[in-house]
């Protein structure tokens, strides 16, 4: 272990006790997130933060100390950006997990950072309301990192990203002093956003300790459509007729590889022939209407076999090929996913462009994720004790990256910059831009000690 049990850990144990983790074998929980390739440091310490006050007297220490400081809520990260740091300090919040206060009547909920996606959702839905944020790691992943990363999930193409659903945030800056953003009001233009720059900065800025998230009514009528196409362009192509007449929440794409993995895991008994799926989810009181549309625009581009469904049941089992897509196809092998957005007509030649990169590379790269929004999550599946085949790995998922910023497209879409692919920053963004960027993150963080080298 770096570091010695001097200054800083010294100071902090004596002021939270047991908080504070120095042992080697309960650090190894906290070293990495989901980035399988990133590298992970050798902290001298995990705070195990359970009120604000203790995240107040991390920060300052830390400060006072210029010791580095990664936050981190569930480690369901895809990007290396809670990754520990040689020499620094890992902040956990999973254990600071208070729900607050649901309003009913104002339809907001106050919550702690390392309150879980599923568990906030799972209570709005006993007063009949809706947390729509619905990261694939709902189940596991918590608010406090959702907003550290802006992260999305199939509702984003009609309900937003996270960003969307906050209100308010509160949150301590790197020397201790607690900072309030955001309002509670329908519209709010006073000042500089701070909230909406909190969002999306992966630890970067300050660490949230409580967030106001929005809820919206449940909805009451939802139908799936479940369409089977002979190609994965085919299958585009109905994404485009769908937009034009129909406004679903959720429109998700499976290529082949990902179909027959999950059929293999699952035994769901899907059409593993098929060149692509898509599984489409429409609510509200329009949902059956909505429904047939997508259904006729799945059918008029010559879709293969069409299904649709009002029992929320069979829909809920339906959509569960698309959660598992992943977990599917880790089975095969080692995984490093990607996570691109392009312009939705952009799209084929995104696939297009995987498909080749695959046999370039001889890889197996499964494709799923959010057609209505562009994003796609192609995973490279290969054989990390494998010299070769992990360079092949990093080559593809390079090559990736390259194409999708020559599409016009973002480097990633709900997934954060963290420390994978932070290279790719400056070339889809700017110099000047990110000469700014970082220039705000000197004004929050002067000495530079929260999550330093990720995100910008």
């Amino acid at each position: 272990m770096t570091g010695t049990l001097t200054g800083p850990i010294t100071e902090l144990t004596a002021l939270l006790g047991d908080a504070v983790v120095t042992d080697r074998q309960t650090m190894i929980g906290y070293l990495r997130d989901h980035s399988l390739l990133s590298r992970a440091g050798d902290p001298i310490a995990v705070v195990r933060a359970r009120t604000t006050d203790h995240v107040v007297a991390t920060l300052t220490t830390a400060n006072r100390y210029g010791v580095p400081v990664v936050t981190r809520g569930a480690g369901t990260g895809l990007a290396g950006g809670s990754n520990a740091l040689d020499g620094g300090i890992v902040l956990s919040t999973e254990r600071f997990d208070r729900i607050l206060h649901i309003d009913e009547q104002a339809r907001m909920a106050t919550v702690e950072p390392g309150v879980v996606n599923g568990d906030l959702a799972a209570a709005a839905e006993k007063l009949g309301l809706w947390y729509v944020p619905d990261p694939g790691s709902r189940a596991t992943c918590t608010i406090g990192g959702n907003l550290a990363t802006n992260a999305g999930g199939a509702c984003c193409a009609r309900y937003g990203v996270t960003a969307d659903h906050v209100a308010r945030i509160k949150a301590v800056l790197p020397d201790g002093r607690i900072i309030h953003t955001g309002a509670t009001t329908s519209k709010n233009v006073a000042g500089l956003n701070l909230t909406q720059l909190l969002v999306g900065s992966e630890g970067t800025l300050a660490v949230i300790v409580e967030a106001t998230m929005r809820l919206r009514p449940k909805p009451v009528h939802s139908a799936t459509v479940v369409s089977v196409f002979s190609s994965v362009v085919d299958a585009v192509a109905a994404v485009v007729a769908i937009r034009a007449v129909a406004e679903p929440s959720v429109v998700e794409l499976m290529d082949t590889p990902t179909i027959v993995a999950v059929n293999e895991m699952t035994r769901m008994g899907i059409d593993d022939t098929a060149g692509a799926l898509l599984l489409i989810r429409c609510d509200g009181p329009a949902a059956e209407i909505e429904a047939e549309r997508c259904e006729q625009g799945c059918r008029g581009v010559g879709a293969r076999e069409v299904h649709v469904t009002t029992d929320p049941a069979e829909g809920e089992a339906l959509m569960e090929a698309r959660r598992v897509a992943l977990p599917a196809l880790q089975r095969h092998g080692s995984t490093l996913l990607d996570d691109l957005a392009v312009p939705v007509m952009r799209l084929p030649e995104m696939i297009d462009a995987i498909a080749w990169i695959a046999e370039r590379y001889h890889l197996l790269i499964g494709t799923f994720g959010h057609a209505a929004d562009g994003n796609l999550h192609p995973t490279i599946v290969f054989d990390a004790t494998d010299p070769d085949a992990t360079a092949r790995a990093y080559s593809a998922f390079d090559d990736m990256m390259n194409r999708c910023l020559a599409l016009g497209g973002s480097i990633t879409g709900e997934h954060g910059v963290g420390e994978l692919k932070r290279r790719y920053l400056e070339p889809m963004v700017g110099a000047v831009e990110l000469d700014v960027m970082r220039q705000i993150k000197h004004a929050f963080d002067p000495k530079g000690i929260l999550n330093p080298g990720r995100a910008i």
